[in-house]
């Protein structure tokens, strides 16, 4: 069983950055995948990134170049960068984590589904 809790979220302006963080308890945190998705107001949860055990990431097309994810399993986190946000990355955003099953590309990891354990979510919220 894990546990996953967001932080780092807020008000921001257009432009600016945020770091979010999400702190997992329960063991073997190391061999999980950990990702990052989101959900606008009126929108389907959307994926944002992921980042494998050994540090293989895979990030949706609309974040590359802005956002960067980041894991320290000796201290069982992941975090998600996030620079020059923009009023459409306004959303709630889940940490999320899953068992790495070998030989599955990382890319199928953009489904939500395959998620075993979400965070209750940290709002972000970019005004122009």
């Amino acid at each position: 069983q894990v546990q996953l809790v967001e932080s780092g979220g807020g008000l921001v302006q257009a432009g600016d950055s945020l770091r979010l963080s999400c702190a997992a308890s329960g063991r073997s945190f190391s061999r999980y995948m950990m990702g990052w998705f989101r959900q606008a107001p009126g929108k389907e949860r959307e994926f944002v990134a992921v980042m494998s055990r050994s540090g293989n990431t895979y990030y949706a097309n609309f974040v590359k170049g802005r956002f960067t994810i980041s894991r320290d399993n000796a201290k069982n986190t992941v975090a998600l960068q996030m620079n020059s946000l923009k009023p459409e990355d306004t959303a709630v955003y889940y940490c999320a984590a899953t068992m790495e099953s070998s030989g599955v590309a990382i890319v199928a990891y953009t489904r939500s589904r395959l998620y075993d354990y979400w965070g209750q979510g940290t709002q972000v919220t970019v005004s122009s």
